[in-house]
C-alpha cells in the first residue's frame, strides 16, 4: 500500500529546473533510497515534501490525502533527520528533544523521550549543550529527533555521516529494525552506497532534476556490465594473451605475473576457456564485479558531460 504519492512535481527557480516532472511512489514499510550527484535535486525534493518549499507544479500525497490540504494531519506523522541541520547550541539534549517534541500530540511524552535517549547512546550527553557535542554526537541527537513522533514516514538525509563504522552499523540495524516492527517507511539519501546496497529496498536515482533509474540496488549494479578480473600467471605467453584481449575487445595491462583484465561479465566463461585451451595456468584469480558504487560512478560521469569529477 502507498504511503506517499508523488505526481509530476516539478520546482524551478530563475535560471534552472531543479526538480523536473518526477513522480514515484513510497510504499508502507519501505525504505527507498533516493540517490544522485550533487546538485541533482534530491534536496530540493525532500524539502518539497517537508513543505519548506513550495512546488512550481505537481501533487503531492501522504496516506491518501492531499499534502497542501491536510498539511498539519500529515505532518503529525512525518519526520525528518539531516546531518546537516542542528538543533539550537544553547539548549541540552534533553532540553532539545523535550521541546521538540511538544510539536506532535505524544501520549506520554517523558516516556518516549527517555525511551530515545537510551535507544540512542544519549544518556550521558543529557546535560551536555548541544554546542559541546561531537559532529558524532549531533548526528545521532538528530536521529533520535526524528523517532521521537513515531512516524510512519522518515526521511534521513545521510543518517550516518560523521558517525564511527560502529555506531553507523547501529543506527542501520535500528532503522532497519524500526521498519521490521511498525512498519515504518523511510526515504534514505546516503554518498556510502555500501550502506545503500545493504539498506535500501529499491533506488530513485535522480540527475538534472529528472528520475533516470527506479530499480533494486541489485538490478541497477547488473545493468553495468564491465568487470574486471586480476590473474596471477607465471611464465605467461604474453603474446598470445595479449592477442587474445584484442581481438576479443578487453582491455589487460600488467606484465611479468599480475595481470588486470577489463571485459564484459558474459565474457569470462570465454576466457577461462581460453587459457585453459592455451595452457595458461594462472595460480590466483580474482574477480571484480560492478556494484552499486560503479553504477553511481557511471551516471555521475554522464550527468557532468563525461569529464572526470
Amino acid at each position: 500500500m502507498s504511503v506517499l504519492a508523488i505526481k509530476n512535481l516539478s520546482k524551478h527557480f530563475e535560471n534552472f529546473k531543479a526538480v523536473d516532472d518526477i513522480s514515484f511512489e513510497l510504499e508502507e514499510g519501505e525504505i527507498l533510497g533516493l540517490l544522485g550527484p550533487n546538485g541533482a535535486g534530491k534536496t530540493t525534493t525532500i524539502q518539497m515534501l517537508l513543505g519548506v518549499l513550495t512546488p512550481t507544479s505537481g501533487d503531492i500525497s501522504y496516506f491518501g490525502k492531499s499534502f497542501e490540504k491536510h498539511r498539519e494531519e500529515i505532518l503529525e506523522k512525518v519526520n525528518f533527520s539531516s546531518t546537516y541541520t542542528n538543533l539550537p547550541w544553547s539548549l541540552s539534549v534533553y532540553e532539545n528533544l523535550h521541546y521538540t517534541s511538544y510539536l506532535y500530540k505524544i501520549a506520554d511524552r517523558k516516556k518516549r523521550i527517555e525511551s530515545v535517549i537510551e535507544h540512542f547512546r544519549l544518556k550521558e550527553l543529557v546535560n551536555h549543550q548541544t554546542s559541546e557535542l561531537s559532529a558524532g554526537q549531533l548526528t545521532r541527537m538528530n536521529i533520535a529527533k526524528a523517532f521521537i513522533n513515531y512516524p510512519r514516514i522518515l526521511l534521513l538525509d545521510e543518517p550516518t555521516a560523521s558517525l564511527d563504522p560502529e555506531v553507523a552499523q547501529f543506527v542501520r540495524q535500528f532503522i532497519l529494525s524500526q521498519r521490521e516492527h511498525y512498519k515504518v517507511s523511510i526515504i534514505f539519501t546516503s554518498h556510502n552506497m555500501t550502506e545503500v546496497e545493504e539498506v535500501c529496498d529499491r533506488i530513485l536515482f535522480i540527475s538534472n532534476g529528472k528520475i533516470i533509474a527506479n530499480d533494486t540496488p541489485e538490478n541497477l549494479s547488473r545493468s553495468i556490465k564491465e568487470c574486471q578480473i586480476q590473474l596471477t600467471i607465471p611464465n605467461c605467453d604474453e603474446a598470445v594473451l595479449f592477442a587474445y584481449m584484442k581481438e576479443n575487445r578487453m582491455k589487460a595491462n600488467g606484465s611479468g605475473i599480475k595481470y588486470t583484465i577489463e571485459l564484459e561479465e558474459g565474457q569470462i566463461p570465454e576466457l577461462l576457456t581460453f587459457l585453459g585451451q592455451k595452457n595458461i595456468r594462472y595460480i590466483e584469480i580474482n574477480i571484480d564485479k560492478p556494484d552499486l558504487e560503479d553504477y553511481f560512478l557511471k551516471i555521475a560521469l554522464q550527468s557532468n558531460g563525461g569529464k572526470e569529477l
